[in-house]
């Protein structure tokens, strides 16, 4: 019997749910004070700051830390339907709302036949395991937006296409959820959301493409894969610096860009992949959309030049989806990932100088979760081949196959 799936299930999930969220409410109200930086920041300083400028009807044309595409503004803006309260407060408020509207589509899918509650307490657990910096960003919106697309996918193929475009338009990665997708009807509604949405902010904001130019100039971040070469050439007198650029702490001195384009030529290559797993991909599954979604965003994000501390909720709230299927094979990737989101909240913000320092400790984290995203990645890519795409017999072996066809015998 599973377990997750029974009578008490839900009445648990929402009591569980209740409790974690209320200890992230007061770490980033600062009621309690997490150690380590200020993760509240981003929202008081530079949302704020991006609120006031989005109001008068502009994307913010002079910042560089604006990396966002066009509909990044109705996130940001968001705080303005709760007047009534301080900008940094009314954000927080509406992360929650998107938290729990996420637990429900994931509570309500999971009472379908054939689908299970696993999803659910993925979400529940693994979004508090990533600490204050998950409710301190608009990701949890954005993924959100994803979870509904995947739910939907199977039934209203156009939702998922124009769900999967509005959020493409929130935050890019998830026009990935498209990836897994056979029915024309879905691409078709995604491409003509995001012209028409696209288009109605290139014309009403100046500016809503500005983010692309903003975006290509960033380099290593200190957190990512490829920074970790930097990490330990530090100890052995690379006489690069650490420095708040483009909006987060990256690596400059020599050799940062080779690795940038190192990173840019893996992503490459992960593209490449995903694109000959489509064409050659003949076995889908009712799972094999969100199967492939959490395979393509997982593989992204880890051959990031950036992977920042609320990237890995994307990844949850995928791995939420997947697990939603019975017969997904994602699970242990899936518990990888959590683990890594329990690491990530120890490098940032917990140990952070540790990190910016390269010191021992430091170095330790980014290699103990990094690797686990890399190890996540690779078997959750081999688990989506080998479930989708059939094996060629061997040109020997197809006259024994027993579907082969045989000759008659010849009579003398």
């Amino acid at each position: 019997m599973d377990t997750m799936g029974s009578r008490g299930s839900p009445a648990r999930l929402l009591a569980l749910w209740g409790l974690t969220r209320t200890v992230l409410l007061l770490w980033v109200l600062k009621v309690v004070v997490f150690p380590g930086p200020d993760v509240t920041s981003d929202v008081s300083g530079i949302y704020r700051g991006w609120y006031e400028v989005l109001r008068t009807g502009t994307f913010p044309l002079d910042d560089v830390t604006w990396q966002y595409p066009p509909a990044a503004a109705l996130a940001i803006l968001s705080p303005g339907l709760l007047p009534f309260l301080e900008y940094a407060t009314a954000f927080f408020v509406l992360v929650l709302l998107a938290d729990l509207a996420t637990l429900a589509l994931l509570l309500y899918a999971g009472g379908r036949p054939g689908l299970s509650r696993r999803g659910a307490w993925v979400w529940v657990a693994g979004v508090p395991l990533l600490g204050p910096t998950v409710y301190a960003r608009y990701d949890v919106m954005v993924t959100a937006v994803a979870v509904a697309a995947l739910l939907a996918g199977a039934r209203r193929p156009r939702l998922l296409g124009v769900l999967a475009a509005f959020g493409a338009l929130l935050k890019v990665w998830p026009a990935m959820l498209l990836l897994g997708v056979r029915r024309r009807s879905a691409w078709v509604s995604a491409a003509v959301t995001g012209v028409a949405v696209a288009g109605a902010f290139a014309v009403s904001m100046p500016g809503a493409f500005a983010f692309l130019d903003f975006q290509r100039d960033r380099g290593t971040e200190v957190e990512s894969l490829g920074a970790l070469v930097f990490h330990v050439a530090r100890h052995y007198g690379w006489d690069g610096r650490v420095l708040l650029n483009y909006g987060s702490v990256e690596f400059l001195g020599p050799y940062v860009t080779w690795v940038s384009t190192g990173a840019m030529v893996l992503t490459g290559a992960a593209l490449a992949w995903l694109v000959l797993w489509r064409l050659l991909a003949t076995r889908f599954e009712p799972h094999t959309l969100a199967d492939a979604a959490f395979v393509a965003v997982l593989m992204f994000t880890t051959t990031s030049r950036v992977i920042s501390p609320q990237y890995m909720v994307w990844l949850v709230g995928l791995a939420a989806v997947c697990l939603c299927h019975r017969g997904s094979r994602m699970r242990l990737p899936v518990a990888l990932v959590l683990v890594a989101s329990f690491v990530t909240v120890l490098e940032f913000p917990l140990w952070f100088a540790h990190v910016v320092a390269s010191d021992p400790l430091g170095i330790a984290l980014l290699f103990l979760r990094n690797g686990l995203l890399v190890a996540a990645t690779l078997l959750a890519a081999r688990t989506l081949w080998r479930a989708t795409v059939p094996r060629s017999l061997p040109p020997a072996d197809l006259a024994d196959h027993p579907r082969s066809p045989t000759k008659a015998p010849v009579s003398s």
